[in-house]
């Protein structure tokens, strides 16, 4: 089984977006069944008691009598994503929390697109079972996105699709969550994820285009367990920038 075109991800989509949501035709079927059988060059496993980090916006305060104002992280309960809370994301729907994870305290940090003076409860968490994923950001640096085309008909081999359309895929995760964004917008990671969740995947890792690491979406939340809490604040923020248009 192959994708029929490198735009595959594209026109999903495009489709998912404006046409038709819900009701899936023969195109969108074929699109996410070969979805699901080129994932499992993809299959990563994670090991018991591996370590990853999860950082969120804010603490704890108490108001101490000989010291004042003290700030800790939060509460290990309040380290975990709530139901009641869970918002749209590049992997869960809302009202489905996700415990979204990284590979290191700075991505984690970077992940929540702090200012200066901001305080953050950042969180280690370990796995408390042997997991197995899909790995979008394969060869995540040199994947192709694009290809020549010749008067628009032009269509590489059979790998090179599969290549390029993971590049797309891996970029849809990777995409930081925009203030403009739409719950319109998440919904075509929301569908990958979901056909991850329901063939037996724990999880999905994508690069981070925040910070150094990667990140980790883990569907089930007791998956995980919460090792230690620390408080972090941001003191600068370093921003590069490029010209481009």
């Amino acid at each position: 089984m192959s994708f029929k075109s490198w735009r595959s991800y594209w026109k999903f989509t495009n489709r998912i977006l404006n046409e038709s949501r819900y009701i899936y035709d023969d195109e969108e079927k074929h699109f996410i069944d070969t979805v699901l059988k080129t994932c499992e060059r993809r299959v990563k496993d994670i090991k018991k008691e591996r370590v990853f980090w999860r950082a969120q916006m804010g603490c704890d305060t108490h108001i101490d009598e000989e010291f004042g104002e003290r700030k800790y992280p939060y509460s290990s309960e309040r380290m975990f994503p709530k139901k009641e809370f869970a918002k749209e994301g590049r992997v869960n729907p809302k009202g489905i929390p996700y415990i979204y994870l990284a590979t290191d305290h700075k991505t984690s940090i970077n992940e929540c697109r702090p200012w200066v003076g901001m305080e953050l409860s950042v969180g280690i968490f370990i796995t408390k079972r042997e997991l197995k994923v899909i790995d979008c950001s394969e060869k995540h640096s040199s994947n192709p996105l694009f290809f020549d085309v010749d008067k628009g008909i032009y269509e590489p081999d059979d790998a090179k699709k599969e290549e390029a359309v993971w590049a797309h895929i891996d970029r849809a995760f990777s995409r930081p969550i925009n203030p403009t964004d739409t719950q319109a917008d998440y919904v075509p990671t929301q569908i990958l994820a979901e056909a991850f969740k329901q063939n037996g995947y724990d999880g999905v890792v994508y690069k981070s285009m925040l910070g150094p690491g990667y990140n980790l979406a883990l569907f089930d939340l007791s998956s995980v367990k919460l090792h230690k809490r620390h408080l972090f604040e941001v003191k600068s923020i370093d921003l590069e920038v490029v010209q481009v248009g």
